[in-house]
């Protein structure tokens, strides 16, 4: 293209779209991903047009772009679906009933308060201590005039505790943090 010309890119559009469509359809085998593949290389090919130093042929240059993602797309999806597989053989993550294997910020965290309650008085106050105040166990061990040692004991067993209490909410709990974290 000379200069950004937006006759250029049309021409380039309107000659070359349909044919790349039916050459990346040959890798993904899915109309609709390989119409989006192609509009990605055209947009890229839109905003860089400046920027892009092609050695050979715009057809070539486009063609190989073409080629390139599809084959990118081929090897992630490929990835992603060996680890939704390692996933699975592990322990299932979604389930059937799908609402009621969700839970909000809310009810994780009446359900973590449970699981705090649970604990030992002094093991329940050092935890919250170090969680809440986000004291150090020397500071911990200070304040409740006990070795740093005897903190570490407690955290290790409430740590323990928590986690047997929250098993039964795991994949509750992992959804939760997946939604927020991919939100």
């Amino acid at each position: 293209m000379i200069d950004g010309d937006i006759d250029s890119f049309k021409y380039f559009f309107d000659k070359y779209y349909d044919d790349l469509c039916i050459f990346v359809h040959i890798y993904l085998h899915d109309k609709s991903l390989s119409e989006e593949i192609v509009q990605d290389i055209f947009v890229y090919f839109w905003e860089n047009r400046e920027k892009l130093k092609i050695s050979t042929s715009v057809k070539s240059y486009l063609f190989s772009a073409s080629k390139f993602k599809s084959l990118n797309l081929l090897r992630d999806t490929k990835t992603q679906k060996k680890i939704v597989e390692k996933i699975g053989r592990i322990e299932p993550i979604y389930t059937p009933d799908y609402e009621n294997s969700y839970i909000d910020i809310d009810e994780f965290k009446k359900i973590l308060g449970s699981a705090v309650d649970q604990l030992a008085p002094k093991c329940r106050e050092i935890f919250l201590l170090s969680k809440q105040k986000e004291l150090s166990n020397k500071e911990i061990a200070e304040r409740l005039g006990i070795s740093v040692k005897t903190v570490e004991n407690q955290m290790t067993i409430a740590l323990k505790k928590l986690r047997e209490y929250l098993t039964p909410y795991r994949e509750k709990i992992f959804l939760l943090f997946l939604f927020h974290f991919l939100s």
